[in-house]
């Protein structure tokens, strides 16, 4: 019995109104927006801002100002102490401690029910949707699914309420039915030592039927390695030779591609990107031939872009989405159902279509290198990376880079810590050709190249095995949905994990 088509026309009536984005984005974020105001009008924050007297979006965003996580963490704090009806309706008992942070400061996204069910989980069951979609004779349900999370632990003293991972949270709350289709058990799932569930994990998973696999690429890896390594295998698929599709999301794919690619042989093997965050789901890649994903854009979130060039500047120009162009890189600001509002989440994009509207993630706006003007990105850097090992056939499996200031001689650099899956034959003509990638890229990152005025070529250090985990791991953020910071416009993160190489054997 073929039970995934028995399942498929569940998804139809998803699959209908996910076809109205292209002609109705306006109407409909329009729409989302109007029931955000209308469900917190009675909350402290409503009241505040005359949520009840709001009546379009222009009025909204005259009224409401933009706000990071300092603006809202008074709020949250609160919230996590248990009280009620601040930013959201009624009692939020969950909280995602925030990944990919620069400082020692964690972040604590609250997650209300609402969230839950008209985000997070309406996020997962459109990417199965949009999959079934594409892959007509899918075999999906027809096997398990391998599901990675991280941890969570008792939120302060509040009874029932928790902050972890939203992995972990998600997992905590899935449907008791998803958990017949999932491994491993959720006791085994939400381990707090990663190193210990990687192991667990394995030894269950390879005794599976596993058609499907979820999580962080970085952190199914480990998993993938450590079961090769039990079994002797080369290759997973000979351990799951119905192994069908890679639902991956929380880092940029590129860096891992090669390895997945190497390692899973099977024609029929398919990748899926998706973009979900503490924050909420917000967009998921619709067509297997483009690596652009579709704004999802009737959940509980209403979006906001500013564009790059007006970041920091006290009144930036903020436009609602039906107002954004192709071609052009915007910080997301997102108004939702867990209670943030007019909320910079840290990320940018790049429209590639407005109908719909799709685009891919350009990098953080605290993840850049601008200390010569030379405005470098994280779309910069995974591109040139990718031609860099294009060329001479090397893998990388984590890297960070930041500036390295004028010396005595007003010579510049940026400096690159990689650790390598597969190490180039030379490692200094990975450096010139990744030198050179960023040029032809970067028209910025060229000027200041130019005859080596402003920077000289790039200095690469290669990172010892291991290295970038025992970073998270010093840090308590190994595993779950925790990443390596890619670009800094400081020192802090690389001096760290340079002086831990040092100390490495």
């Amino acid at each position: 019995m073929n039970l995934t088509s028995i399942i498929r026309p569940i998804f139809n009536g998803r699959l209908r109104a996910i076809d109205q984005y292209a002609s109705h984005a306006e109407s409909i974020q329009r729409g989302v927006l109007e029931r955000l105001l209308h469900v917190a009008a009675d909350t402290e924050w409503g009241h505040h801002y005359h949520y009840d007297a709001i009546s379009s979006y222009e009025e909204f965003a005259q009224k409401v100002p933009i706000n990071t996580y300092e603006e809202l963490k008074s709020y949250i704090d609160r919230m996590r102490h248990g009280e009620r009806n601040l930013l959201w309706p009624g009692w939020v008992k969950w909280y995602a401690k925030s990944s990919g942070t620069t400082n020692d400061k964690s972040k604590f996204i609250p997650v209300s029910a609402a969230g839950l069910h008209d985000t997070h989980y309406r996020g997962g069951t459109d990417v199965v949707a949009l999959y079934l979609r594409n892959n007509p004779v899918s075999r999906l349900f027809d096997g398990k699914a391998l599901i990675l999370g991280g941890s969570h632990s008792p939120n302060y003293n509040v009874a029932g309420s928790l902050v972890g991972d939203l992995s972990a949270i998600l997992i905590e709350n899935i449907n008791p039915l998803v958990n017949m289709v999932r491994v491993p058990s959720k006791k085994i799932a939400l381990l707090s030592d990663f190193e210990e569930k990687r192991d667990r994990i394995a030894e269950i998973a390879i005794k599976k039927h596993v058609t499907n696999i979820s999580g962080v690429p970085s952190w199914m890896m480990a998993v993938i390695n450590r079961m090769l390594e039990i079994t002797g295998k080369q290759y997973l698929d000979e351990i799951w030779p119905d192994l069908e599709v890679f639902f991956h999301g929380g880092v940029a794919f590129t860096p891992y591609r090669d390895q997945y690619h190497r390692l899973i042989r099977s024609t029929k093997m398919h990748y899926m990107e998706t973009y979900n965050a503490s924050e909420g789901f917000f967009g998921v890649q619709n067509d297997p031939s483009d690596a652009a994903m579709l704004l999802m854009i009737d959940y509980g979130v209403f979006y906001e872009f500013i564009p790059l060039e007006e970041l920091g500047k006290p009144n930036p120009v903020v436009l609602p989405l039906w107002e954004v162009e192709t071609g052009k890189n915007y910080a997301i600001v997102i108004s939702t159902s867990c209670g943030l509002w007019r909320y910079q989440i840290g990320d940018t994009v790049r429209f590639t279509s407005t109908s719909p509207y799709k685009f891919i993630i350009s990098g953080r706006t605290k993840s850049f290198i601008n200390a010569f003007g030379e405005e470098l990105i994280v779309d910069n850097a995974e591109k040139g990376l990718h031609e860099a090992c294009r060329q001479t056939g090397a893998e990388v499996n984590e890297y960070t880079a930041a500036p390295v200031f004028m010396n005595s001689e007003g010579k510049c650099r940026h400096q690159w810590v990689i650790e390598f899956q597969r190490e180039p034959a030379d490692i200094e003509q990975f450096a010139t050709i990744l030198d050179q990638a960023l040029q032809q890229i970067n028209s910025d990152y060229e000027a200041k190249r130019h005859k080596n005025i402003t920077l000289q070529r790039l200095e690469i250090i290669k990172a010892k095995p291991g290295l970038f985990n025992e970073w998270l791991k010093r840090k308590g953020k190994l595993g779950g949905q925790h990443k390596v910071p890619r670009l800094s416009n400081n020192r802090t993160i690389i001096d760290e994990v340079l002086k831990i190489n040092a100390e490495m054997v």
